[in-house]
């Protein structure tokens, strides 16, 4: 998976937040100016940087991201609106789990029609069994506008990488932004798989031995292979940076 993060100031976490918001929208993984992916910053004031509401992900820049504390207050001279779901959401996991350094959430088409299903996610391909026992659900409330809802969000997503939100979509959260992207990558192709695989006719769900063993392989965990691939995610992540400074090479600005 992508390495522990190092410690990166303000400046540097705005540019790589700033990447994957024009990676989600190079990807189609947006929906308009709705859904939000926020990184907390550090030291001790538990602020975070989340998108500008009413800017469509492509025009996301490193300058224009917006900081708010916990309580949803604007820190700094913007006069930006901020999503006030983003803020239910983003608040409750950033408060909760000191390793969600990152929150990703969105609303593809593949993600809802999973998200909808009473099966949920299934293990039917490699890619989706990264995620095997390792995503959460969390029931459909209502457009997230109530603070009572986050002690139900926080419970149900766990220790979990990956909060399926039924009837609603997608979240992922991650050590980086890198992180984060790279697991909603994989995530939103595993729903996307399983929408064409169950449209296709009957499915084949191997052994839970093997999707067991194939989650452990894929997460970095101790799997009893006799070779692992611990640069994979690194090298992939390279690889989405020298993309995005080709195709939107002003989202550092």
């Amino acid at each position: 998976m992508v390495p522990e993060p190092v410690q990166v100031d303000e400046a540097e976490l705005r540019r790589q937040l700033a990447a994957v918001y024009r990676l989600v929208a190079h990807f189609t993984m947006t929906d308009l100016i709705f859904t939000h992916i926020s990184v907390r910053l550090p030291g001790p004031d538990d602020q975070f940087l989340i998108n500008p509401y009413g800017l469509l992900f492509e025009e996301i820049m490193a300058s224009n991201l917006v900081r708010i504390d916990l309580d949803g207050q604007v820190v700094g001279e913007t006069s930006a609106p901020v999503n006030p779901a983003g803020f239910v959401i983003h608040s409750a996991i950033h408060r909760e789990r000191p390793d969600a350094r990152c929150v990703l959430h969105t609303h593809t088409l593949a993600g809802c029609a999973v998200a909808a299903s009473e099966s949920g996610l299934l293990p039917l391909n490699q890619i989706s069994m990264e995620f095997a026992g390792r995503v959460g659900y969390h029931d459909y409330e209502g457009v997230a506008l109530n603070l009572d809802e986050q002690k139900r969000l926080v419970t149900d997503i766990g220790s979990h990488p990956a909060l399926i939100l039924r009837n609603h979509g997608l979240l992922t959260v991650g050590t980086t932004p890198a992180q984060a992207f790279l697991r909603m990558y994989y995530l939103n192709k595993a729903c996307e798989i399983q929408v064409a695989a169950t449209r296709a006719g009957g499915v084949v769900i191997p052994d839970s031995a093997i999707v067991e063993h194939t989650a452990q392989q894929l997460n970095g965990e101790t799997s009893g292979d006799d070779f692992i691939d611990d640069v994979g995610y690194a090298l992939a992540w390279e690889a989405m940076l020298r993309l995005v400074e080709r195709i939107a090479p002003d989202y550092k600005e």
